[in-house]
This record gives structure tokens, C-alpha cells and sequence, in this order.
């Protein structure tokens, strides 16, 4: 078995456009696809613009103050801004192996576990995809997205972290079409955590992540 090589690690400075962010997702996943391109980890934050799932009811959007865009990735509604640590996976599940459900199992630890290291204790929620903690008022809220699409089995998509968004901008829909629930990010849970700190944490849990996954090569 040998061990797959890290992927290439991309961030962002500023705002990135979404539609451009998609195009290069899909060149990149294309290239992955066809061995011409390896792995990539892409953090990045976009403008505040609304994002439509494959399930996304319009119901669900109450407000379309922002750009609304169809993502192509699974789930319903869900917000992208400033203040907001976007994580573009691309993977090869070929070498990797090919289970959805166990990549979107790490994922979702992945940013548990960086959280972790930012003192914050985060878990997942059952029949609730997402990352999930407990406000500072005692009640369950979610801290971070999920979102994936798995394109010849190579992922596209990935996470939301909340640092300091602007927690009002998620009012203009039903965020992953459950309204029980309120919107958190670190900074309403007192910690000021910057993006260079995420990102460290993020780098710290990565090799977990690969490690859950495997190579099958």
C-alpha cells in the first residue's frame, strides 16, 4: 500500500468570486480525473452571496438580498461572506477509496477536530448533516456546512467554517432547510480566533482526515 501524496495546499487571499471558484473546481476535477493535476485543498472566502443545492427548496429562500447561485453540490440553501472559512476538497476517491459516506464522515471530523484546537468542542448531529456545538445561551447551533459532489468519483465542494460572519446574512433563508436551529460562528462564541489560527488548525487535523481515508493503491 503506498501512501498517497499530500495534496497541494491553496489559499486564497480576499474575496473569490463563486462562479470563478466553480470553473476552477471543475478544470481541476477534470484534470485530477485524467492524471493531469494532483489533489488540492483550496481556503478561500467569497462575497455574501446564497448557494442552492441539488435539494433546495425555494420555499427555503426568504430573501434574496445577495446573488443566489446554483452550487451543483448536494443539500439545500446555504450562505458564503466575509468572515467565513471556505474549504474546497478535491480528492481522488479512486486512490482513495470509493465511499461517499465515509468521506463525508471525515470531512465533518476534520473540522471537528480543528475546532477542537480552537477550543471549541463540536460534534455532528444525528440526521442532521453539519457541525453542530452549543451557543453561548445553552442551544444546539450550527458552526459549520457541509456540502460535497463527487464527480467521477473526484470531490468537488466541501465545508463552511463561521468565524466572524455577519450571522444576519443567514436570515435570508432556511440555512440546509432547518429552521429549529440557530446560525453560530467563534466569534458569538467568544473566541478570537483569526483565519491564519483556523487555518492552523485546520493543517494540524489534516493528516487525521487523509489517514480516515486511506489509500487503496
Amino acid at each position: 500500500m503506498t501512501r498517497l501524496p499530500r495534496p497541494e495546499w491553496l489559499i486564497s487571499p480576499g474575496l473569490t468570486d463563486y462562479s470563478a471558484a466553480l470553473a476552477d473546481m471543475d478544470a481541476r476535477a477534470a484534470a485530477i480525473h485524467a492524471g493531469e493535476a494532483g489533489e488540492r485543498i483550496w481556503l478561500l472566502e467569497h462575497p455574501p452571496l446564497y448557494t442552492a443545492g441539488t435539494s433546495a427548496d425555494p420555499a427555503e429562500l426568504l430573501d434574496s438580498r445577495f446573488p443566489v447561485y446554483d452550487a451543483g453540490r448536494g443539500g439545500r440553501y446555504t450562505y458564503h461572506g466575509p468572515g467565513q472559512r471556505v474549504g474546497y476538497v478535491q480528492l481522488d476517491l479512486t486512490r482513495r477509496g470509493r465511499d461517499v459516506r465515509a468521506y463525508v464522515s471525515a470531512l465533518e471530523g476534520w473540522v471537528i477536530d480543528a475546532l477542537a484546537l480552537l477550543g471549541v468542542e463540536a460534534r455532528r448531529a444525528d440526521g442532521r448533516i453539519g457541525i453542530w456545538t452549543d451557543d453561548q445561551q445553552g442551544r444546539e447551533a450550527k458552526i459549520g456546512a457541509i456540502g460535497v459532489r463527487v464527480k467521477r468519483w473526484v470531490t468537488l465542494h466541501g465545508f463552511s467554517l463561521n468565524i466572524a460572519p455577519d450571522l444576519a446574512h443567514f436570515s435570508g433563508i432556511v440555512p440546509c432547510g432547518i429552521a429549529e436551529f440557530p446560525v453560530t460562528s467563534l466569534a458569538a462564541l467568544g473566541r478570537t480566533a483569526s483565519f491564519a489560527d483556523v487555518d492552523a488548525a485546520l493543517t494540524q487535523s489534516l493528516p487525521a482526515f487523509l489517514d480516515k481515508l486511506g489509500p487503496s493503491d
